[in-house]
């Protein structure tokens, strides 16, 4: 599949870079994408979450109140659940959350995601540029003459570029990542993705493993 490669003025340079089929022209699986999704979002928890059971609970273990004869329930802890400031009954505790994947699910999901947006022409390719320094009025630029102003959008690069990364970091809908970073999600939450012409080899040598 020949696509043709755009320069950051937005205008085709006259090259095309085909993308292969067997990762942007597959019949995209759903189920695969959403173990896949569902990881990553369990991934993000921290599992840290902890409230103080009764056992835990800092006070007093005297009884508060004689057994009998008050007319009331019996109370035999300050520090019970149904006093305030008293432990609370079956907390959260820690919790690791990470689910386990196969890699060729991960791949499959992927390659679905990109099939996906392939199909609803929501991919284009960008020749690789750098800035000379971190600028997000420049970055907003590129933006503006490849029509993805007010879109989210996820820019791919073949690699580690800091001062195109830290143009961006400011503006809310717009991500940078690398090719070795891309995830089915981040393809999936951006409304339009772009390939830098560096990066589509990496991706496809990634997904054909």
């Amino acid at each position: 599949m020949k696509v043709a490669v755009l320069d950051i003025k937005g205008k085709e340079t006259g090259r095309k870079v085909d993308l292969s089929d067997a990762v942007f022209k597959i019949a995209p699986n759903n189920h695969a994408i959403y173990l896949d999704v569902k990881q990553y979002l369990a991934h993000q928890r921290q599992g840290t979450h902890k409230t103080k059971e009764r056992a835990e609970i800092v006070g007093s273990t005297r009884k508060i109140k004689k057994q009998k004869g008050t007319g009331t329930a019996r109370a035999g802890s300050i520090k019970s659940p149904i006093f305030r400031g008293g432990g609370r009954i079956f907390g959260p505790r820690p919790k690791d959350y990470t689910q386990k994947l196969n890699k060729n699910v991960k791949r499959l999901a992927r390659k679905s995601a990109l099939s996906l947006k392939k199909q609803e022409d929501a991919i284009m390719v960008v020749e690789d540029f750098n800035f000379e320094a971190p600028k997000t009025k420049d970055f907003m630029q590129v933006l503006k003459s490849l029509g993805l102003e007010n879109k989210k959008s996820l820019f791919v690069l073949g690699e580690s570029n800091n001062n195109v990364y830290l143009s961006s970091r400011n503006l809310k809908g717009y991500e940078v990542v690398t090719n070795s970073e891309l995830s089915t999600y981040k393809i999936l939450n951006a409304n339009n993705i772009v390939l830098l012409e560096g990066a589509v080899q990496g991706i496809e040598s990634n997904l054909n493993k």
